[in-house]
């Protein structure tokens, strides 16, 4: 077989476009592939497909290819342009690679398995062995290719919740849709009017079309459900992991207190014991468990704030908005009624959102899924050193968490 057909046949070219040359050059581990096209060939107007005559050519390009073995692969060739009636001179599409780029498609598909896989920019040069920008731009290109793709079907089940993008104040605010597990939107700051910026970027049928909503309990991301789903008062469910976590929180500032206390008294029976107080019981060891059944049966006020801490669990095992709601009611005349300062503030912001919290009865929703994702984002930025331009963030999220179409075609 001749090199010509060879290439004529991995590339997958056909009529009008042939390989009219191959050359080798086994010092620079380079091959070079010549592709062109009969004189007199016609090509379709890119924007309305009309049949049209050459008008001329560009000057010679090259686009990058899939290695044949060990050796670079370079495609050359002079794109064509065409004079439609109604649209003027335009170049005619090509059939090996996108508008605008330097790869071929066969490339790109490759180029972007290797992102997915490395999950890393820099991971991904070593095996392509292209620059920093090139693999940037792929992926960029991929990004900006599957939201130009992008349907807007229902979200029946949203969340809403913010990312810190640098260390200090400076957020982002994401929209996820609970039931894909992927980023539906992204906006800066973590207000209302970031919330806003967010459920602008959804078409109003989709707004429409949410039946949940899982946040934490940011007062900013209740304005903004408010004021862009309808019936967003019905529909808020304040996550229960985030509930759990100021309840945790809590416990902490009581342990604080009474170590300081305990400790001014020389008695250090709280010193290291953090850790058993902030972790579930089926992650401590035999020896922890045991540590902690000592320290909690002395009936210290930590221990206290424990147990109305784990009591407040139940609260999310009932079946329905009114037996959630009784429990929750008893729950805050106990913990009320104590000198536990830190958990008492927790129970009246509780009790502030009541109904947004037991709505989770209704919807059954969290934003564990949104956890699972910042996990991610943050296992992402970290492997690249983190990223100093929020845009190219807000890009990379979207690349790794959006379920884009990000392949060519």
């Amino acid at each position: 077989m001749q090199e010509t057909d060879f290439y004529q046949q991995i590339l997958g070219l056909k009529q009008p476009w042939f390989v009219a040359d191959v050359k080798l050059d086994p010092e620079a581990q380079q091959v070079d592939v010549y592709v062109e096209h009969p004189e007199g060939t016609s090509f379709c107007c890119p924007e309305c497909g009309k049949a049209c005559s050459v008008y001329d050519h560009t000057k010679s390009r090259r686009w990058r290819h899939l290695d044949t073995m060990q050796f670079r692969t370079i495609l050359h060739a002079k794109p064509p342009r065409v004079n439609c009636p109604e649209h003027g001179v335009r170049q005619a599409t090509l059939p090996w690679a996108e508008k605008s780029s330097r790869f071929t498609m066969f490339f790109e598909r490759f180029a972007i398995d290797v992102l997915l896989a490395t999950q890393t920019v820099q991971g991904a040069q070593g095996i392509l062995k292209t620059s920093w920008d090139e693999t940037w731009h792929i992926l960029k290109r991929a990004v900006a290719r599957g939201k130009a793709r992008k349907s807007a079907k229902p979200m029946p089940r949203i969340g809403i919740d913010e990312k810190a993008f640098r260390k200090g104040q400076n957020y982002i605010t994401l929209i996820y849709n609970l039931d894909r597990s992927t980023v539906e939107a992204i906006s800066d700051g973590n207000d209302t009017e970031s919330g806003n910026a967010c459920f602008s970027q959804l078409s109003q049928e989709q707004r429409d079309s949410v039946e949940a909503i899982a946040m934490d309990m940011s007062a900013a991301f209740v304005r903004s459900a408010k004021q862009n789903i309808p019936l967003a008062e019905h529909k808020i469910v304040h996550d229960r992991f985030h509930i759990m976590k100021l309840a945790s929180e809590a416990v902490d500032k009581v342990r604080r207190g009474e170590h300081r206390q305990l400790k001014s008294q020389g008695d250090d029976r709280l010193t290291g014991t953090r850790y058993l107080w902030l972790s579930g019981q089926e992650n401590l060891t035999d020896a922890q468990r045991e540590r902690f059944d000592a320290v909690y049966k002395q009936e210290l006020e930590t221990g206290k704030a424990w147990a109305y801490k784990e009591m407040l669990r139940d609260l999310w095992h009932h079946e329905d908005v009114g037996s959630a709601t009784l429990f929750f009611q008893d729950w805050y005349r106990r913990v009320i009624h104590t000198k536990l300062t830190p958990l008492k503030k927790v129970a009246r912001t509780i009790k502030e959102r009541l109904d947004n919290v037991v709505s989770y009865c209704v919807h059954g929703i969290t934003n564990a899924v949104a956890e699972g994702i910042n996990s991610k984002i943050m296992s992402i930025k970290r492997r690249v050193g983190g990223y100093r331009n929020r845009e190219n963030f807000k890009t990379a999220i979207y690349f790794y968490c959006g379920g884009l179409n990000l392949y060519p075609r």
